[in-house]
């Protein structure tokens, strides 16, 4: 199975555990949209497109997934929720203002997907990746993900490597710009563990060698005192490339 097709298989855990967006940094996202029509990419179970919901956009989510789109369609029953995919967008030339994708711009074949992008962008679009990273400034999450490998946390998924591997994302927009916002996630050690496992890495991996590796991180987890007992916030941050259409 491709990484990119593997989260439907934990598509209600990914609903249950994978963390929202900083509203800052999506309020930053769309700061340079001419209009409030704004279509989720790759929108996956719906992280996203909640909080554009609760900023007053008029949101359009996409995702291939067919059990990813009906987790999003069981949570956000009111928005417009379409199966696509970023190669090909079911949408109309100039029908949004801004095209934003949350943990999702890396899996796009931008050479495909940037020229749709590009189409169903009105003029002067905004184009805007997001991904939430660990704060790996934080010692015992930087010890995490030594414990947990790249499987579990891989090199987009950490602030010291975020810039480097996002900054060919928005190639063809003018411009691009980075920023980074403060942000966390209320877990329990179990509850981590379970968000772990939803990463693709993970559920790719055979059976034995993933139950080593979340045997592994509850170790740790467990052993660590700010994560040993009760619940604790997971340091995160939430960058966000930007471009504007040419």
């Amino acid at each position: 199975m491709e990484l990119s097709q593997s989260f439907g298989t934990a598509a209600t855990a990914y609903a249950e555990h994978r963390p929202d967006y900083a509203r800052a940094a999506v309020r930053w996202a769309l700061e340079p949209a001419p209009g409030p029509r704004v279509l989720d990419l790759g929108a996956g179970t719906g992280k996203l497109t909640a909080t554009l919901v609760t900023l007053g956009t008029e949101v359009v989510a996409v995702e291939p997934d067919p059990a990813m789109l009906a987790e999003l369609r069981r949570g956000l029953p009111a928005v417009r929720a379409l199966p696509g995919k970023a190669e090909r967008i079911p949408l109309p030339d100039g029908s949004v203002d801004a095209v934003v994708a949350g943990n999702a711009m890396h899996w796009f074949d931008m050479a495909v997907a940037g020229p749709e992008i590009i189409r169903v962008l009105a003029p002067g679009g905004v184009l805007a990746g997001l991904w939430n990273i660990m704060d790996d400034r934080v010692g015992w999450v930087a010890e995490l993900e030594r414990v947990g490998g790249s499987a579990v946390i891989g090199t987009r998924d950490t602030l010291r490597n975020w810039r480097t591997e996002t900054a060919g994302m928005a190639v063809g927009f003018a411009a691009p710009e980075q920023a980074t916002f403060a942000h966390g996630h209320r877990r329990t050690a179990a509850s981590l563990v379970a968000t772990l496992g939803t990463r693709a890495g993970m559920l790719v991996k055979p059976e034995a060698e993933r139950e080593s590796i979340v045997d592994r991180i509850r170790e740790f987890l467990d052993g660590t005192p700010e994560t040993a007992e009760g619940e604790f916030t997971l340091p995160m941050l939430t960058g966000v490339l930007r471009g504007r259409r040419p």
